[in-house]
């Protein structure tokens, strides 16, 4: 894959080798996770303290807007978590979720092309970050 065409993915130290730990885990071994290593194996790298805040993280709130292919517009706060934490709630989206991933190493303004069901596309868009552990001091969370 040409790694050109993305941009550079800043992620926590913590939250790679967390990430990877559960990759690497029986219960997810089978799952199609490439494209999630891929991004981890593209990421630069940080310690949790020197993180910028309006950075998606593990735990991260943000609120983000989604415009369908019907150029309807809707509004979401959602917190990128792990599989363990993930409610179906619709408001907590896992990492192992194609959104979870796409979602980490995002930053407020950053925009994404999404494929929605019946061949149609959505554009989601990071308005805010409401709430970021790093940021909070929640380091080792």
């Amino acid at each position: 894959m040409n790694h050109e065409k993305h941009p550079t993915l800043l992620l926590s130290r913590v939250d790679v080798e967390r990430i990877e730990a559960l990759l690497d885990s029986p219960a997810y071994r089978g799952m199609n996770t490439a494209a999630l290593r891929e991004e981890l194996e593209r990421a630069e790298l940080a310690e949790p303290d020197a993180l910028p805040p309006d950075l998606i993280t593990m735990n991260t709130t943000a609120l983000v807007q989604v415009v369908d292919g019907d150029k309807s517009e809707h509004q979401y706060e959602l917190t990128l978590v792990y599989p363990r934490d993930s409610d179906g709630s619709g408001e907590k989206v896992s990492i192992l979720a194609p959104v979870g991933s796409a979602l980490l190493g995002l930053r407020v303004g950053d925009s994404i092309d999404w494929p929605m069901p019946g061949g149609r596309s959505a554009r989601l868009r990071v308005l805010a970050v409401r709430y970021q552990p790093e940021a909070a001091g929640e380091l080792h969370r």
